[in-house]
């Protein structure tokens, strides 16, 4: 074959270029260069990237099974050694990660090329990345509007084509919102399905997990067996998948008892567009052969609300004990009231709210008993307008401001709480050309019973020609 252009590269799931790799039908530096193009191409159009491309690709394994594949990691640091992290904040300037997170340990022997950092809301604490740092991240399917948060800066690339897929994080839905407003397949995996450290022992109390972010099923599948096994000692330890999750894309999950909901447990309004498209989900999922049924978890939507407290807490801990000062001028009005509370915090908040997490937990826990996935809209509504979301607006409280971006992605945080693993897959368009997400829950463990049915749904209702405005191919 002849150069690799930038339409085909950008064409391109992870897979399949590292095929072409593995062929010798192109070399990996000539990847890396085509990825070098896309990435500055992408990035002045959707404003991205939160620093410039590195001027090497992080060091990485070239026998690894993505050897030469392009790559980004999220500015959610200490995340990868030797590269500045800002987590999106004005007030964080000169930190370098001193080592590095055990999931770049595995990105990195993979052979993943880290070529970027992608752009964060500050703190990661939005569901849209328009920190004041960097700016809003634009969505390649409409620049008026966001790419959702946190991971709203590798949703962009990787839906532009920049890269076939991208590290991202996510303590409520920051993979799968993000996905869902850049129609994208956004995984989170289970709690202890991937590891924390060695830097923390869990996060967010258990609520976050850090992987990627795809254009495709198999992506995922293949990304998570790269890099799934457990951590020695970790406190969260996910049972071991009895095979590769790249043999469940084409294995038959068996007729399942599926509920449905597009019922919002704090009663907000779902757009009927949004609604329509679940709906629609799960009448592919009968014509499968699965029994769909109107059903959702018993959840207390308070519990919500003081459960995903406990996030805030985790985040405002950890910039309190970072050796090194802070401006708080800097900082924006939701970080600056998190950092205040968090100060406020007392054990006894903290026990309160671990308690309302084991409540959700159970809640999830015993529905799953009964139905073998749950699904739900991924989001509330369309990917929302450049700030609807409006981080810096000081008459939020840290619960006022759970409540604020509930109204927007009421679905997904439940689920960081209760440890299930969950999928965003973009199974619809609205009458305006936007992405849709419908998010697939199953119990603890089932990572590959998500993939077995998402795979049904990628060939039942296939999203790979859709390609967004802005695209660099």
């Amino acid at each position: 074959m002849g150069p690799l252009e930038l339409h085909e590269y950008a064409r391109l799931d992870a897979v399949g270029l590292r095929e072409l790799l593995r062929a010798g039908d192109v070399g990996a530096a000539e990847v890396e260069e085509v990825a070098r193009r896309a990435l500055v191409k992408a990035h002045a159009e959707l404003n991205a990237l939160a620093q410039p491309v590195f001027e090497e690709g992080l060091a990485h394994d070239p026998g690894g099974v993505f050897a030469g594949v392009p790559f980004v990691v999220k500015d959610s640091g200490p995340f990868a050694r030797g590269v500045t992290f800002s987590l999106g904040s004005r007030a964080v300037r000169g930190a370098v990660a001193g080592g590095d997170h055990e999931l770049m340990r595995r990105f990195r022997a993979a052979g993943l090329v880290a070529l970027g950092q992608s752009t964060q809301p500050e703190l990661g604490l939005s569901f849209a990345t328009e920190s004041r740092r960097y700016g809003p991240t634009r969505n390649p399917w409409d620049p008026a509007r966001g790419a959702g948060g946190s991971s709203g800066g590798a949703a962009a690339l990787v839906a532009a084509g920049a890269v076939p897929f991208a590290h991202g994080s996510d303590a409520g839905g920051s993979l799968r919102i993000p996905a869902a407003c850049c129609g994208l397949v956004g995984l989170k995996p289970g709690r202890g399905r991937t590891p924390c450290g060695p830097l923390a022992g869990e996060v967010a109390f258990g609520q976050y997990v850090d992987f990627g972010l795809t254009r495709t099923v198999r992506d995922a599948a293949h990304l998570l067996d790269a890099v799934c096994a457990p951590a020695v000692g970790e406190k969260y330890q996910a049972p071991p998948p009895s095979r590769p999750y790249a043999r469940e894309l084409r294995a038959d999950p068996g007729a399942l008892r599926i509920a449905l909901t597009t019922r919002p447990w704090s009663g907000v309004p779902v757009d009927p567009q949004v609604a329509e498209v679940t709906v629609s989900a799960g009448k592919v999922l009968e014509w499968i052969g699965h029994t769909v049924t109107e059903a959702r978890p018993a959840i207390d939507a308070e519990a919500l609300v003081e459960a995903t407290a406990l996030v805030f807490a985790a985040s405002g801990g950890a910039v309190l004990a970072a050796n090194r000062r802070i401006d708080r001028s800097l900082l924006e009005a939701v970080s600056r009231r998190v950092l205040a509370e968090t100060e406020e915090c007392t054990a006894l908040d903290l026990f309160a709210g671990m308690e309302a997490q084991h409540r959700v937990t159970r809640s999830v826990g015993l529905f799953l008993e009964e139905y073998d996935l749950l699904v739900t809209p991924t989001l509330a509504r369309l990917p929302a307008p450049h700030g609807t979301l409006d981080y810096d607006n000081p008459s939020h409280t840290v619960r006022s401001w759970i409540r604020r971006i509930d109204a927007y992605g009421p679905f997904t945080g439940a689920f960081n709480i209760s440890g299930n693993p969950a999928i965003s897959l973009p199974l619809g368009q609205s009458r305006e050309g936007l992405p849709v997400g419908v998010q697939l829950v199953a119990a603890h463990g089932r990572e590959d019973l998500l993939i077995r049915v998402a795979a049904q749904l990628e060939q039942a209702v296939p999203w790979a020609d859709r390609e967004p405005p802005v695209h660099v191919g």
